[in-house]
């Protein structure tokens, strides 16, 4: 069933199926998933519906009775998008009509396919990124207690690969948690253009129905209206790449900092390890404890971090109005969702497991880390920047320079300021804009 389709003809049979095939795809999986979305549109819609006259209130009970059980088979597994049915709305709207008889049939008075499919993917995503973001917010406040449990543990730090300056375990878990913290700027954004109501923008084109936008808006939890029909029916695509965005900029902390772990872990590094029964051996080499969970997060973010491009490259010149283009951004960004928060849990259960190797800092291959602290020392007893620099510069060279790991110490405690309480009450106010 479709709801567009003419009156039945047998001529060109085969042919529409190997077309209805091509067209649906694997459309009606992703369509699952806007089940209980597509219901409070409906509720919102019909509600309007009546509030100006188009429909009774008795033919509102009804059809709200209905798509309450409706919700109650969705929350309870039992939805299914059946054979020949081409979407979830056509689904809706046919348990409605098998159900209720002409009463089901007015559902979609005043709308238009378009914007509710819209409707049902910007409450899909805001619901989304809510989660994420409670998954988020685990991981920053695991971060956090790490970064202040790690502060004294010190570790090299690097630029261009090479040897540096002195850092801190408490200063690298605790970088990730303000990079999230950050991150979340791109999902708020993400979040507040999905939370605009584009019900009532028909085809794109409005509907000559006295229908009332503020009424589903404020029943819908919108916080405002696409108030522009066309341009609502252009956020189609749009909603969807820039919450992509959101999703890469996660990706990329978790990315980086999976390449840092699989680095680390590293017998030429040996800064951190793992019970070795979360990490995976080899075939033919018994003593191999490979990191293949922070190697398969790399490997998933990165592929998210790809996401932007790829829904660009799908909607990219595309003229202003509808096209079938867009129905393939479920299968793109939906998938995403999953296996970021997949990520994060991961990357939780490792870091609850993590231990860091103490007192690195003591092979003497690291004792020029402490070049920067020599200089400074030199600086504070009078001795001009560019004299002291050439001074232990040339001890370097000549291999006579002794390094004073205590100076690390006075190091970090200057400039290794975590900073944790600041940085918790800037998430926290950013976490709020997302989950509340």
């Amino acid at each position: 069933m479709k709801l567009w389709q003419d009156q039945p003809n047998s001529q060109f049979a085969q042919e529409q199926l190997h077309i209805e095939r091509f067209t649906i795809g694997s459309d009606k999986l992703w369509d699952t998933l806007l089940a209980g979305c597509d219901v409070r549109g409906s509720v919102a819609h019909a509600t309007m519906l009546e509030s100006i006259g188009i429909i009774t209130t008795d033919e509102l009970r009804q059809l709200l009775d209905a798509l309450q059980d409706i919700q109650q088979n969705i929350s309870a597994g039992k939805f299914q998008i059946s054979e020949g049915i081409e979407d979830v709305h056509t689904q809706v709207e046919l348990m409605l009509t098998e159900k209720l008889g002409d009463v089901g049939k007015k559902i979609h008075t005043g709308r238009s396919r378009n914007d509710q499919a819209l409707v049902d993917i910007k409450l899909f995503i805001k619901s989304q990124i809510q989660l994420l973001t409670n998954n988020i917010d685990t991981l920053f406040q695991l971060l956090l207690d790490l970064s202040e449990e790690h502060k004294g543990h010190l570790m090299p730090g690097y630029t261009h690969m090479q040897l540096a300056m002195p850092s801190s375990f408490g200063l690298w878990f605790g970088a990730f948690a303000e990079s999230l913290s950050d991150d979340l700027e791109l999902l708020i954004a993400a979040y507040n253009v999905c939370n605009k109501n584009p019900l009532g923008s028909a085809a794109g084109f409005g509907s000559s129905f006295p229908i009332d936008r503020q009424q589903t808006t404020a029943l819908l939890g919108f916080a405002s209206i696409n108030r522009n029909v066309v341009y609502a029916q252009m956020t189609r695509g749009k909603v969807e790449k820039i919450t992509a965005m959101g999703l890469a900029t996660v990706a990329a902390t978790l990315s980086k900092m999976s390449m840092d772990v699989c680095l680390y872990l590293n017998q030429n590094f040996g800064f951190i390890s793992f019970p070795n029964q979360l990490t995976t051996g080899s075939s033919i080499m018994p003593h191999k404890h490979n990191p293949d969970v922070f190697e398969l997060v790399r490997a998933k973010c990165n592929r998210i971090q790809a996401l932007p491009n790829e829904l660009t490259l799908l909607t990219n010149n595309l003229p202003t109005g509808y096209h079938r283009d867009f129905q393939l951004t479920k299968e793109c960004l939906f998938p995403a969702f999953t296996n970021l928060n997949d990520c994060i849990e991961m990357v939780i259960l490792m870091l609850i497991n993590i231990t860091v190797t103490p007192d690195l800092l003591d092979h003497p291959k690291y004792a020029n880390l402490f070049t920067v602290e020599e200089v400074n020392r030199l600086v504070l007893s009078g001795t001009p920047f560019r004299d002291a620099y050439n001074i232990v510069s040339t001890k370097v060279q000549n291999g006579t320079f002794q390094a004073n790991t205590a100076v690390a110490h006075t190091h970090i405690g200057s400039i290794g300021n975590l900073c944790t309480k600041e940085i918790r009450a800037e998430f926290e106010v950013k976490r709020k804009l997302l989950t509340n």
